[in-house]
């Protein structure tokens, strides 16, 4: 650490300059010609544009100075000479470092190897930096260090900006491609008396002036089905979910969800709607159909195809393909035993028989699929609160979509029989009768339409757009333990 102290000491000799020769190192409003990337698009030699940024790069050569300014949409290349600024001006330069902020304003003109560039005719300081970038001591090898230091990542990484870009891209077109087909965004409360849409802890709170147990939700299904029974007939939300779980490659606490239903649809029309979506997300977002993931060293380990139209095959059909055509037909103690033996899978003794059926399913179909697959019509033990399907009712009429080896979204044909669902509730939430959502069941008393829904995982689906391998990777401030001094 004693070379980045030095540094840091003389940025702090630099900052006492700066303010002796009447400079504010921490400087107001420059009027910009527009971001970096406009400030390039309206370049035109001989004209006079101006640009704000973080100094990224320097070139000394000697009496004139090459400095490349960045900002979130790009760099442009600025020009010092003493001749241009004047010699006071020049002094205040030489007490610049790489990562300050200055304003620069300029005139265009391209280089001999023709990079557009502004050639100073004055500047301000606008932000001195007081530490500096990490590649000029320790660089950013540090993965944990990217996470916690997400600004300095930013700053350092384009590959992680651009993974980053690619999210908020993804996030505007997906409202865009929703409200273009008569869908309305919405909000529902993230603190809820009962947390209930799905099986998971939840994290809990206290509202001390109404003296109320609280719990940040786990999902918003229960509110928007309750706008269902308003009158509403297409909504979604794009919203934060928290389950107080473990943390691993797929799993952050905090999580960010999109959540459709569409009264008078069933779980194949909203298939139909996502798979469209995201087909529509990867032409816009990333240019193409064809997803490369690459390595650390630039090197494509696989490719996704989202080419549509995307397999369709049922949960018992695609069990049968990897545990045997008998699969279901043999005792139970003959599929745990095959599970474990033949399949080297860790079955547990708690695990019911569909548990041991679904633990087959995860490792071995769902874990290595990447292409876009829907599993549709699986057992209703899995899922408790969809619609049973009518010609079969131990089967509920559901989708899972799995790519990139995770379930990226499930898709059900929403359950409406009141009393169906408070027995389903009943069922899930065992002798915790406590989280039964008593006003959910009393608006489904009011009528709710037949209608299908959708939950798609956003984090997930930017880790298989990018090629992330981590859902760290794509979460600006993922949680991490408390770092130890």
């Amino acid at each position: 650490m004693e070379p980045e102290n030095e540094l840091i000491a003389q940025r702090r000799e630099k900052l006492k300059a700066l303010r002796a020769r009447g400079v504010e190192p921490f400087g107001r409003a420059f009027e910009t010609s527009g971001a970096i990337a406009e400030v390039r698009e309206k370049f035109k030699e001989g004209e006079t544009l101006r640009a704000a940024g973080r100094i990224t790069a320097h070139r000394d050569m000697g009496k004139s100075h090459f400095v490349v300014l960045r900002d979130a949409t790009g760099r442009i290349q600025a020009y010092f000479h003493e001749k241009e600024i004047g010699a006071e001006a020049m002094e205040i330069f030489k007490l610049l470092d790489l990562g300050d902020f200055i304003g620069v304003e300029g005139t265009c003109f391209l280089t001999k190897t023709g990079e557009p560039t502004l050639k100073a005719r004055k500047f301000e300081v606008l932000s001195k930096s007081l530490r500096p970038p990490p590649e000029k001591w320790h660089g950013l090898q540090d993965v944990e260090a990217r996470y916690r230091q997400r600004y300095v990542d930013l700053v350092a990484n384009e590959q992680s900006r651009e993974t980053f870009q690619k999210r908020i891209a993804m996030l505007r077109e997906m409202r865009r491609f929703l409200e273009e087909r008569g869908f309305l965004e919405v909000e529902t409360p993230i603190l809820q008396n009962v947390a209930g849409g799905a099986a998971a802890q939840p994290f809990s709170t206290r509202h001390k002036a109404l003296g109320l147990d609280l719990f940040l939700r786990i999902a918003p299904e229960l509110y928007l089905k309750r706008l269902l029974v308003g009158g509403f007939t297409k909504v979604f939300e794009l919203n934060r979910n928290f389950r107080n779980e473990g943390i691993s490659r797929k799993h952050n606490p905090e999580f960010t969800m999109l959540e459709v239903y569409w009264a008078y649809a069933d779980f194949e029309k909203v298939a139909d709607l996502l798979e469209e979506m995201i087909c529509r997300l990867a032409e816009k977002v990333c240019g193409s159909l064809r997803i490369e993931h690459k390595d650390a060293d630039g090197k494509i380990v696989r490719t996704i195809n989202l080419k549509r139209p995307w397999r369709r095959a049922r949960y018992v059909d695609l069990v049968r393909e990897v545990a045997g055509k008998d699969w279901f037909d043999i005792s139970s103690e003959k599929r745990r035993e095959r599970a474990t033996s033949e399949f080297k899978l860790d079955i547990l003794p708690q695990h019911a028989d569909f548990e041991v059926t679904q633990h087959v399913f995860e490792k071995m179909v769902e874990e290595k699929t990447f292409d876009p697959l829907f599993v549709t019509h699986c057992p209703k033990e899995l899922v408790p609160l969809a619609k049973q399907n009518a010609a079969d009712p131990a089967l509920v009429d559901v989708y899972e979509l799995i790519i990139n080896g995770v379930e990226m979204s499930p898709g059900y044909s929403e359950l409406n029989d009141p009393d169906v669902q408070r027995q389903r509730l009943l069922e899930q939430a065992g002798e915790e009768t406590q989280r039964l959502d008593e006003d959910f069941l009393l608006a489904l008393e009011h009528g709710m339409p037949p209608a299908g829904g959708f939950g798609l995982g956003i984090d997930r689906l930017t880790m298989m757009l990018t090629g992330a391998e981590s859902i760290r990777d794509v979460i600006l401030f993922p949680l991490l333990k408390p770092k130890r001094e």
